[in-house]
């Protein structure tokens, strides 16, 4: 009997033309990590009296699918969660590609997304598939990855693909050692560490269906917050935080000339940090800061891939 292995496990993806409704093509097979994305049905103890100590057997609760995702930031692939997070990018160029997705988008596009454990076998589709929040850091080494949050509206399991023959996209990694933070669009030294984080805030439109599903998943006011980790040099970032006053936060990553992600928070506020002493190191001070809309431009956050992709 074979046994299911994450090794072998596969993930692929396509938007939905219809809230709900897999589409018979367009495929894409995604690089992941881990996954916790999923169905779930509680069971309900019985209330009843009256039938002696043991109880009666339990009720069906409804059904919950969401979970998450944890993916590569890359050149490629990181676009599709980019547009699940902000909507439909803005493209132009002509060989290097720039996409540029913008917050504020009212409507967000579904996906269909199926896991793959092909030795059971066992092919998970995730239909209506929207994305609650996408988050990741930066840091000095490691492996960068981001987290993506999604709802779905419901699984099926099948015993063979519905997904066809995804097709497959070049995997080419940003590392932590290709980024870089700038504030008022100057470099922003002694950062230990930073985390970024977009929030939709959905709302699921939990309705009385005969199959339990809800109706959606519709997004509400949008958030952007982080932590900025700095080693304490000078006080440009005290002094602003006492002010009140925003400035333009720039989380970028670079490869070579055509291949590069830049993050712009164009209106960020920081609170006003407790600087501690802990002993001989250095000293170090935290920033939980909260990004709104600028006057310019008249958005949150910027987004912006730059690969050689046609089109998201």
């Amino acid at each position: 009997m074979a046994r299911a292995q994450g090794a072998r496990a596969q993930m692929a993806l396509a938007y939905e033309t219809v809230y709900g409704t897999p589409p018979t093509t367009g495929f894409r097979l995604m690089p992941f990590a881990r996954t916790t994305l999923g169905s779930e049905q509680p069971l309900l103890t019985s209330e009843l009296l009256g039938y002696g100590r043991d109880p009666l057997a339990p009720i069906k609760d409804a059904v919950t699918a969401d979970g998450e995702v944890v993916v590569p930031i890359d050149v490629e692939a990181f676009g599709y969660w980019l547009k699940a997070a902000f909507g439909q990018p803005t493209t132009t160029g002509t060989t290097s590609k720039t996409h540029s997705f913008q917050s504020g988008n009212w409507t967000l596009p579904s996906m269909s997304i199926e896991t793959a454990m092909p030795e059971v076998p066992r092919f998970a589709m995730y239909s209506g598939c929207v994305l609650d929040q996408l988050s990741w850091q930066m840091q000095r080494s490691g492996l960068l990855t981001a987290t993506a949050r999604l709802i779905a509206q419901g699984e099926t399991i099948a015993a063979a693909t519905a997904a066809g023959t995804p097709s497959t996209l070049g995997l080419q990694r940003f590392g932590h050692f290709n980024g870089t933070v700038r504030r008022n669009g100057s470099a922003l030294g002694n950062v230990v560490s930073a985390e970024i984080t977009y929030s939709n805030n959905l709302d699921r439109i939990e309705t009385i269906r005969g199959d339990g599903r809800i109706d959606g998943a519709d997004p509400t006011m949008a958030a952007l917050t982080g932590r900025i980790e700095v080693r304490f040099a000078d006080s440009a970032l005290v002094t602003q935080a006492i002010d009140g006053a925003p400035c333009e936060l720039e989380f970028s990553y670079s490869l070579a000339a055509g291949a590069s992600f830049t993050f712009s928070a164009h209106a960020v506020y920081l609170p006003r940090p407790r600087i501690e002493i802990a002993g001989p190191q250095g000293v170090q001070a935290s920033f939980d800061w909260q990004a709104a809309k600028a006057t310019s431009p008249a958005r949150m956050c910027t987004a912006t891939l730059i690969n050689n992709i046609a089109s998201y």
